[in-house]
């Protein structure tokens, strides 16, 4: 099974109103932090992502941040370089109009190659649930974490629970394209059947 990452908003927390906690890097690291807001990521947001790759993920950066996500992001929470998603250009990718998915969807969709997988994002929409449901034949997992706080312990709670039951929660099947929301509403639908709740 594979966990796409973002960075912004879901490790990196903006837009509150509230000053955030800033930490030092866990261990010493050459030079100042790579990224000006890399002090907002808490370092002990590594071990839990280390605990969802130990119920049978590989974690796989999906984020814009490319190759600065092993090289700054990896070091400060302790993990060893992970995967890039590669993604395509813009110009190869067709335009569906304004309720087209988010940009990344069809990537990773494509990127999984029918694999189970998990997206762990702060823009999933429910257009992006609908065309993994339609176009994903196994289980996807699409949290959509509050950019204000960034992962926390519901978030975490959540992953883990459809992590280790195999990607069947909310009375779904294995094969029904299972999607969900994560902390901003919503419910668990069915790719290809009614609604599982």
């Amino acid at each position: 099974m594979l966990l796409f990452l973002d960075v912004d908003g879901t490790l990196i927390p903006f837009g509150a109103e509230r000053p955030y906690p800033q930490y030092e890097p866990p261990r010493t690291l050459p030079g100042p932090p790579a990224h000006p807001l890399l002090t907002r990521v808490d370092p002990a947001l590594g071990t839990r992502l280390e605990r969802l790759a130990e119920l049978g993920c590989e974690l796989v950066w999906a984020t814009t941040w490319l190759d600065d996500a092993n090289a700054a992001l990896a070091p400060w929470l302790g993990l060893s370089p992970l995967r890039l998603v590669d993604w395509p250009d813009e110009d190869a990718e067709p335009w569906l109009g304004p309720r087209a998915p988010h940009w990344k969807t069809r990537p990773l969709v494509a990127w999984a190659a029918g694999s189970p997988f998990v997206w762990v994002d702060d823009e999933i929409s429910d257009v992006d649930r609908a065309y993994v449901a339609a176009h994903h034949p196994s289980p996807a997992l699409l949290h959509r974490v509050d950019h204000r706080y960034g992962l926390t312990d519901h978030d975490f709670a959540a992953l883990e629970e459809w992590i280790a039951g195999g990607g069947i929660t909310g009375g779904g099947t294995a094969g029904g394209g299972i999607t969900g929301e994560g902390t901003a509403g919503g419910g668990i639908t069915g790719g290809n059947g009614p609604a599982a709740r």
